[in-house]
């Protein structure tokens, strides 16, 4: 899961202990958001445009995907005047810090390893700020970032 951090950080979320992943307003993330994630699921936190972009650490996923509530709010960057309060068109999910990474786990080291190279965000033109990880990869990156898993 992709964040920017002068939007919302991994310190942000460490200060917050549990936080509301919302404005995503991409088809595929909201489906993702819906039919795949689940309370209990980990995700790796990966800073996207920034000084050193990369993995900074593990969340756990506390809630199932529900109605964000920044698409009904006039006031939001996020929000949608064309999303039905009857049949809300984007979700948000609820997530903890699990743990932080002593060190960032860059993109360019992802994509210098044999599997992790493999994962979506190492693709050329990914933007999805939420892409599935394989349990190939997901270890790979905790090798990487020489966490136990």
């Amino acid at each position: 899961m992709k964040s920017e951090p002068d939007t919302y950080s991994v310190d942000d979320l460490a200060k917050e202990k549990q936080g509301m992943w919302e404005g995503c307003r991409n088809y595929t993330v909201r489906n993702f958001m819906r039919d795949q994630m689940a309370p209990g699921d980990q995700a790796f936190f990966y800073h996207s445009s920034a000084k050193e972009i990369g993995i900074v650490g593990i969340m756990e996923l506390v809630s199932g995907g529900y109605p964000d509530p920044t698409q009904f709010d006039p006031k939001s960057e996020y929000f949608d005047p064309k999303s039905p309060k009857d049949a809300p068109r984007w979700l948000a999910v609820d997530v903890r810090l699990v743990k932080k990474f002593s060190q960032v786990v860059p993109l360019s080291v992802l994509k210098a390893d044999p599997v992790a190279s493999g994962m979506q965000v190492c693709m050329r033109g990914q933007r999805l700020s939420v892409q599935p990880v394989t349990p190939e990869e997901w270890q790979a990156v905790l090798r990487l970032a020489g966490v136990e898993g």
